[in-house]
């Protein structure tokens, strides 16, 4: 079985971590660089920071909050929100990210994602995508699951992975922050389709539901999860040691 990695995830809206439900009804949390240091210190294996609103608003992700907590992290960071252009990936790449991670930017150009994948290698491209059921089909949104774009998400994930995207994150915008479980049908089906790393997103409510999704999943490779990890329902440490437990290989030392 593949070792497993944990990770937290900073939805950043005007410059605060902030959580909804189906992407709605978002309310703040904390500061994204006081959230990043905590997670770095207590166990997690990487980070995901989403600036949510760069996309839908037209405009260029929070640099300056992304460089605070690009310092005060000693994890892998994976930032998105905003990435329309090559020159976007290498801006966020230089205020500290290890990856990029794309979504609405590569539904509009497909060809950015091969041509980041040329540039920093494939790597360093994660093809997030937003993935809603609509009429019994699994449908891609953009603008942070505000706009149904007509694709179907199985199709656009192969297609992104053939493009150069070495690493794909699945939101379930059906489960998030439902704390319900992941979207195992899904996760089943995208890991079905193509051979690099998924990050399931979406549906997290407790120990359990990692638990869960590593067994019926086995060859999802993370779990990305935010409110649970935010308000202090699971710690990082309690879970990977339950992990453990069960058999499951955890990516470092508890």
């Amino acid at each position: 079985m593949i070792t497993k990695r944990i990770i937290p995830c900073l939805d950043v809206r005007n410059g605060e971590v902030v959580k909804g439900v189906n992407f709605e009804g978002l309310r703040s949390v904390a500061s994204p660089v006081d959230l990043a240091k905590y997670y770095s210190d207590c166990g997690a294996d990487e980070l995901v920071f989403y600036d949510i609103t760069a996309s839908s608003d037209g405009r260029k992700l929070f640099t300056d909050i992304l460089r605070e907590t690009a310092r005060n992290v000693f994890i892998p960071l994976c930032v998105g929100g905003g990435i329309n252009t090559v020159d976007d990936f290498d801006r966020v790449l230089k205020c500290g990210a290890d990856k990029v991670s794309v979504n609405s930017g590569a539904i509009r150009d497909p060809s950015l994602v091969g041509e980041a994948a040329k540039r920093y290698g494939d790597q360093c491209v994660v093809l997030s995508v937003d993935v809603k059921r609509v009429g019994g089909e699994f449908r891609v949104f953009a603008k942070g699951g505000r706009e149904d774009t007509g694709m179907e998400a199985i199709g656009w994930i192969k297609r992104g992975v053939s493009l150069g995207a070495g690493e794909i994150v699945v939101n379930s915008i059906d489960t998030d922050g439902v704390k319900k479980g992941f979207d195992i049908e899904m996760l089943r089906r995208v890991c079905e389709a193509v051979n690099v790393p998924v990050i399931a997103s979406g549906g997290a409510g407790s120990i359990e539901d990692f638990i869960t999704l590593f067994r019926e999943v086995p060859d999802v490779d993370a779990g990305l999860a935010a409110s649970v990890f935010h308000f202090g329902q699971i710690e990082i440490k309690d879970l990977k040691r339950r992990m453990a437990e069960e058999g499951i290989e955890v990516r470092r030392n508890l």
